[in-house]
C-alpha cells in the first residue's frame, strides 16, 4: 500500500466520517485516526483486496469504539459557527435538516449501513466486508432503516409545524 492510495480515498473517507459523526472536527479526527491506524497495520492489508471497504472497516470499528467509550461530548467554538450558511432556496434547507435529524435517530447499525449505500455508493459485499457482518444483514439492516427513516420523514415534526398568525 501506498501513500498514493490512501489519498485517493481521503475524500469519500471524510464525506463517510462528516455523515457519521456530524461535527466537522469530529470527523476530521476520526478520519485521521482511521488513516494513522491503516498506515501502521498495512501489512494487515491484503493486495488482491480493495482498499476502501478495509479503510471504512477500520472507520467503522474506531466509531464503535468511540460510541462505547463515556465520555463528555463538548463542541468547541469557533468563528465560523456563527457564520450562517445561504442555500439556494429555504425549502431544501429545511429538508436537509430533517433528513439529517431523521438519519440521527436511526440507530448506529442502520444509519452506517444506510450511509454506506446512499453516500458512497458501495456494493452490499463490500459493506459486509467493511462492517464484518453477513451479507444478509447488510441488505437487513438497510431495509429495515429505509423503513424507519420513511416513517420518521413522513412524522411532522412539532417544532417545524407553521401557524398562521393574524
Amino acid at each position: 500500500m501506498d501513500g498514493a492510495a490512501l489519498l485517493a480515498e481521503l475524500p469519500r473517507l471524510r464525506r463517510y466520517a462528516r455523515a457519521l459523526v456530524g461535527e466537522r472536527a469530529a470527523a476530521d479526527d476520526l478520519v485521521q485516526d482511521t488513516l494513522e491506524r491503516a498506515w501502521t497495520r498495512a501489512a494487515q492489508w491484503r493486495p488482491e483486496n480493495p482498499l476502501r471497504p478495509w479503510l471504512f472497516g477500520i472507520m467503522h470499528n474506531l466509531r464503535i469504539d468511540q460510541l462505547r467509550r463515556p465520555g463528555l461530548h463538548t463542541r468547541p467554538l469557533e468563528d465560523e459557527d456563527f457564520e450562517l450558511p445561504v442555500r439556494a432556496t429555504q425549502s431544501d434547507a429545511l429538508e436537509v435538516g430533517d433528513l439529517d435529524a431523521a438519519l440521527a435517530r436511526l440507530p448506529e447499525e442502520q444509519r452506517a449501513v444506510l450511509l454506506l449505500v446512499a453516500l458512497e455508493g458501495m456494493r452490499y459485499e463490500d459493506i459486509a466486508a467493511t462492517l464484518g457482518v453477513p451479507l444478509g444483514t447488510v441488505m437487513s439492516r438497510l431495509s429495515r432503516g429505509r423503513e424507519r427513516l420513511r416513517a420518521i420523514m413522513g412524522e411532522a415534526p412539532a417544532a417545524n409545524r407553521l401557524r398562521v398568525v393574524r
